[in-house]
């Protein structure tokens, strides 16, 4: 490292794309001076080489990528540049807005000040603003668009006094109108037939919820007589713009705490990294058994101003990937979003004005004929302002900023991997010291943002920070079944229906429906969906007894002795239920074989104190009573450590009998549960704790989905003698 003064330092994502195309993103220690921004796999010490370096000079710019999607994860992408080299830049995110916008201002400020003191020696550099169609009188985020284009400039033009700007794209597509305009009377006056200059006149319609709800006043005649006047919403939230700002833009569970109009979000393509189409079918509760339910294809664009405001936008359009669907009429949106500010705190609270707008055509019979349909609909939709407000006033402290949500793809393909990149990489030798960095970075075109090749440009160290988040984790892969077992051949006497309305049977119950602890858990405890499982569930059992059932492996023809027959290797879970007669619930889990040396192999293999310490359960009750919910939760549990767990070693089985009526919690929780068992949709999910960075990411060994249980159906078993049973450790 140089002796120039550290300005900032911290763990961020090095994000880039592969020779072949494909996206990563890893864990890397940055480290900001005065005038150099440089990387490193651990945090550095003594004079340890970086792996890359970048200088900084007054021709630098920091441009803003918004978000981007790899594989489950969403991060926020910056990339700060040289416009006279424009291959040499360096690509960094982070998993939430508020990480990388303290690097985005902190890297600026740097800039700013290499800007000054070339300035004050005379030199000359670019500096000049661009004032794109974005522009809506904030001092808007934008940009000279030469980290796309670099052209040549003037250089006879070197008047400093000019601002720096953040480049964030391309700015809204022309097709989505920016309300959030305020614009100058006279331009109102000489374009008063045009749409983009009538959202000036507004009034007081009512007051709902803590919220003001306002119409707009100018009719327009080109618009469908069924799309309905503008209207927004204006409140104040007691949170800040980001933490508001993530909650908008999210479309996963979360969304139901907040927004009653929502019922289901998907992405059906990411244009860049502030435009996305979206597929949005909304919850409306106006006679929902008269009318058909409502579904938008939309385009959405999203911005962050100066002054830390927040813009998003809507307007609906066709895509190719998102047609009419089956049992839904498509809305329309003509124009929506949400204009984010922020207020001056008050009692050291933060606050923010939250505006949401929206003109909409419902479309279908009802619009035409019934005039409240339309209106009632629209007040719901706004109303998730008032929601936004609720939600943040009834949460605790929030003392770590949250990680970006992130999507389900509508499409097997985005259309934003169908992009292909030319690449032209090299090598370079690299010095800590300023000036060989500044000749090295002659050679700029070697390692640009699209390379990963920054492995080969630090020691190996056995202390190096294993932090490469990828979802295609070389171990998770090494643990994948190679060939698809044969289901067909096990049988269990509680069917397998993958039926939703189905009573009385189990099915496979997806794994992204569980969030497990990711690559980088150990340093920021982020969780991620589980994913696919290591196992195949190939039979349930259900069965009753008088006593206890122990051991339930040894019975003739069940799926364990079935797939010893055929060299297959059986994890088994036996949930033993008390009672005046016993229940148990079994679970096969199936492999072709144990990967030697894995955490999954460690654990067959173990004592039971590691056992113990290590075999989780996350349950969840996604259809049930609030009480039943509330009482079962969905928080992983320690099996090992809140009940007894008696571990059965086959020579090609584990056997795990839980004893449920060990623990007196888990007792009560059963009791309530048992007696509406036939109204509960249950998931569980069975993972051996990852508890360090070569174990991580937690893998699912298998989920289920059991529902509507029958207890008349559970059957006796017939049980072979314990003479030939196996060890119990």
């Amino acid at each position: 490292m140089s002796n120039s003064k550290v300005v900032y330092e911290g763990w961020m994502v090095r994000y880039g794309r592969r020779k072949i195309g494909r996206s990563f993103i890893h864990m890397r220690y940055f480290v900001l001076e005065t005038r150099l921004l440089a990387y490193y796999k651990k945090k550095p010490q003594d004079n340890v080489v970086p792996i890359k370096t970048f200088l900084i000079d007054g021709n630098c710019r920091m441009e803003d990528r918004g978000l981007k999607t790899h594989h489950g994860h969403m991060v926020y992408v910056l990339s700060v540049y040289n416009k006279k080299e424009k291959y040499h830049r360096i690509t960094m995110a982070a998993f939430n807005i508020q990480e990388a916008l303290i690097w985005k201002e902190k890297i600026e400020s740097a800039i700013d000040q290499q800007q000054e003191s070339q300035a004050a020696n005379g030199n000359k550099f670019q500096s000049f603003e661009y004032k794109s169609g974005m522009d809506n009188g904030r001092n808007g985020s934008s940009s000279d668009n030469e980290s796309q284009f670099s052209a040549a400039e003037d250089e006879d033009d070197s008047n400093s006094n000019l601002l720096r700007r953040t480049t964030i794209g391309n700015g809204p597509p022309e097709s989505v109108f920016d309300w959030t305009k305020e614009l100058d009377s006279e331009l109102v006056n000489q374009n008063s037939n045009n749409q983009a200059f009538a959202r000036k006149h507004w009034r007081l319609l009512q007051c709902q919820n803590g919220l003001r709800i306002f119409e707009e006043l100018l009719e327009v005649d080109f618009l469908p007589k069924s799309c309905s006047r503008a209207m927004k919403a204006v409140g104040v939230v007691e949170a800040t713009c980001e933490e508001i700002f993530e909650l908008v833009m999210s479309m996963d569970a979360t969304r139901f705490e907040w927004d009653c109009s929502f019922q289901y979000g998907s992405l059906v393509e990411e244009v860049d990294g502030h435009t996305a189409i979206l597929y949005h079918r909304l919850q409306l509760d106006w006679f929902p058994m008269v009318v058909w339910p409502r579904d938008l294809c939309y385009v959405r664009y999203w911005r962050r101003n100066d002054d830390g405001s927040y813009v998003v936008l809507f307007r609906s359009r066709q895509h190719e990937n998102c047609g009419p669907q089956p049992g839904f009429v498509r809305a329309h949106i003509e124009s929506g979003g949400y204009n984010i500010s922020p207020l001056k705190p008050r009692n050291g609270k933060p606050r923010t004005r939250v505006q949401h707008l929206m003109q909409i055509d419902l479309k279908g019979w009802g619009v035409g004929y019934i005039s409240t349909f339309q209106h009632h609909c629209l007040l719901q939709i706004l109303n998730s302002v008032a929601g936004l407000r609720e939600y943040f006033s009834q949460t605790d402290e929030r003392t770590t900023a949250p990680r970006i949500p992130v999507m389900v793809n509508m499409t097997s393909a985005s259309g934003s991997s169908k992009r292909s990149h030319k690449l032209n990489l090299s090598s370079v030798h690299r010095s800590p010291s300023l000036d060989q960095i500044q000749a090295a970075n002659k050679n700029a075109v070697l390692m640009d943002e699209y390379s990963d090749d920054d492995e080969d440009f630090q020691c190996a160290d056995e202390e190096a920070l294993p932090l490469t988040v990828e979802v295609e984790d070389k171990r998770a892969a090494y643990e994948e079944p190679k060939d698809r077992i044969d289901l067909s051949i096990f049988l269990g006497n509680l069917r397998r229906d993958d039926n939703d309305k189905s009573r009385d049977c189990w099915t496979l119950s997806n794994g992204n429906n569980f969030r497990v602890r990711s690559k980088s858990f150990c340093y920021d405890k982020s969780k991620i969906p589980a994913g696919k499982h290591l196992l195949d569930l190939v039979a349930v059992d259900w069965f009753k007894d008088t006593k206890r059932m122990d051991h339930v492996a040894r019975r003739r023809g069940c799926a364990v002795q079935v797939a010893s027959n055929k060299g297959l290797f059986t994890i088994v879970f036996n949930l033993q239920v008390p009672g005046s007669t016993h229940y148990s619930m079994v679970f096969y889990f199936v492999t072709k074989e144990l990967i030697s040396g894995s955490l999954l192999q460690r654990f067959v293999d173990g004592d039971d104190e590691f056992r113990n310490s290590r075999l989780k359960l996350i349950p969840s009750v996604p259809k049930g009573s609030w009480i039943v919910r509330q009482s079962v939760g969905s928080t992983p549990c320690l099996l090992g450590k809140a009940v007894d767990c008696n571990y059965i070693r086959g020579p090609k089985y584990l056997e795990i009998d839980v004893d449920i009526g060990s623990s007196t919690v888990a007792n009560g929780v059963l009791g309530l549960v048992i007696g509406v068992i036939t109204t509960l949709v249950v998931d569980m999910a069975f993972l051996v704790q990852a508890c360090t960075t070569d174990e991580l990411p937690e893998r699912l060994i298998g989920a289920v989905r059991v529902s509507h249980l029958e207890l008349s159906s559970a059957i006796v078993p017939v049980l072979e003698s314990e003479s030939a049973e196996p060890s119990k450790s």
